[in-house]
């Protein structure tokens, strides 16, 4: 591979035609269906599709056929084929879906509103994850424009990943005889330490959310009569959630969440702490004075990747300030969010919560719990001739060495593939990395990044091809 010239074509197709698709795709409210319930009135996922498809038809690819699949009562998927020169098969992975839009955005800035900025590019799913389509495209037409092999390439571009992927399974089960048997997945929905050189996820925590309320009357009353008789459903919930997590500390308390950490995921934890030092804990917007959990670096690592995390995030039954009257509420309900690790038993998991959660319970309070679950991942171990791939590539294009993290988020599919396709190889990367805050305000593409991974996916896939060739 002439990697000058693959760095001139990504370069020149990304300023001349995907920025700029891009800020129409921004300008999309494409939410995903948890959170738009009238997705297919509304059509804006359709609308996003259509743009994608239209983008990827001016840039076919040599022999390329490209289809949207459509399930009844589900999200549409977009499925891409290209050919290759030998009979193996590459799974390239985005999604097109979003979050919803989160308050907190500069003035200057909004979730539907692209700002191109200091190689930036504002608005909501540039980064999580409009690209994807883009850079897998872009990448495999790199190495034919140098008339370089490669394997045969299957993209799937979903719509409901930010609902779970709740569709998902749906599609590669009808899809299943076309998919064929990929040998390498590359996912391009992931994160990255810094903008520094190129970073391969390892792991990707899971998550179990719950719906938990706690009623103690049967409408609201005075305060100052019943405050002392009847036990504050608040109170009540407190008690509960110090089941699940130690409060001074966070620790999480159910035995069932946690997981021996492996050793080598350790080393490389310790080796991303020394890379990036403060960098961890400057990527978040602190306020002022305000401390992490820990300054240890490779502790903050292993808790955001290999330790299970509660988070509050959502709650119900309480008024407004401005509204608070001096009344003894009926109840308190809360949506939780509990982020395990790679390797736990979610099902195990959940189990124990609900027991945890439901019984002995203060004041026999009444006491309702709805939850559910999808599990982390744990990447095989890598073959040689992918870590060597991925040095390469991140040598050639970022001038440094590659990195390994475990991520916190979650990727539903990666899962599903990992148990369907236990031969294949795995390079999940991203370009979601310092104050890119995906899913809040003010989230943003980091362009050089992003053109860079671009051309680290074309050389990979370059190498695949060799690999097996020599074997």
């Amino acid at each position: 591979m002439d990697t000058a010239a693959t760095q001139q074509y990504v370069t020149q197709t990304w300023d001349q035609s995907i920025i700029s698709t891009l800020q129409e795709y921004i300008k999309i409210p494409c939410k995903s269906p948890a959170f738009d319930a009238q997705w297919q009135e509304h059509g804006y996922i359709d609308q996003a599709l259509t743009l994608a498809t239209q983008w990827c038809e001016q840039h076919a690819a040599k022999k390329m056929q490209l289809e949207i699949v459509r399930l009844p009562k589900r999200t549409p998927l977009l499925y891409i084929e290209i050919p290759g020169q030998i009979d193996e098969t590459v799974l390239l992975y985005g999604h097109l879906d979003k979050q919803p839009e989160m308050t907190g955005w500069d003035d200057d800035k909004g979730p539907w509103q692209p700002v191109l900025m200091n190689d930036r590019l504002y608005g909501r799913g540039g980064a999580d994850d409009g690209y994807a389509v883009f850079a897998s495209l872009t990448a495999i037409n790199a190495l034919q424009q140098q008339q370089l092999p490669h394997a045969r390439c299957v993209i799937l571009i979903e719509c409901c990943e930010e609902s779970s992927s709740d569709d998902l399974p749906y599609y590669v089960e009808h899809l299943r005889s076309r998919i064929g048997k990929p040998s390498l997945v590359i996912c391009l929905d992931s994160g990255c330490g810094n903008y520094d050189q190129l970073w391969c996820t390892n792991s990707l925590r899971g998550v179990i959310t719950g719906d938990l309320r706690v009623d103690v009357l049967t409408e609201g009353v005075h305060s100052g009569g019943a405050s002392g008789i009847v036990p504050s459903s608040f109170r009540v919930m407190r008690e509960l959630l110090d089941r699940l997590e130690d409060p001074k500390t966070g620790k999480c308390l159910i035995k069932e969440l946690s997981v021996s950490i492996p050793e080598e995921r350790l080393h490389q934890a310790k080796a991303m702490a020394k890379v990036l030092g403060d960098k961890i804990i400057n990527a978040f917007p602190f306020i002022k004075k305000m401390r992490p959990v820990t300054h240890d670096h490779t502790d903050l690592i292993l808790n955001r990747s290999w330790r299970p995390t509660l988070c509050i995030i959502g709650i119900e039954g309480l008024p407004s300030l401005a509204d608070a009257g001096n009344v003894l509420r009926p109840y308190t309900a809360l949506k939780f969010s509990i982020r395990t690790p790679p390797s736990c038993d979610v099902d195990k998991a959940c189990k124990a919560i609900v027991k945890a959660l439901t019984t002995n319970l203060p004041y026999d309070a009444h006491v309702s719990v709805n939850i559910e679950s999808n599990a982390g991942w744990h990447a095989p171990d890598m073959q040689a001739w992918l870590a060597d791939s991925v040095e390469r590539a991140s040598q050639h294009f970022f001038n440094k060495s590659v990195m390994y993290m475990g991520e916190g988020g979650s990727i539903p599919f990666m899962g599903m593939l990992g148990e369907m396709f236990p031969q294949a190889q795995f390079l999940i990367t991203g370009v979601l990395g310092p104050n890119s805050n995906a899913h809040g305000p003010n989230e943003f593409l980091h362009i050089p990044t992003v053109k860079k991974v671009t051309c680290c996916v074309a050389e990979v896939l370059h190498d695949h091809y060799q690999h097996f060739v020599d074997h």
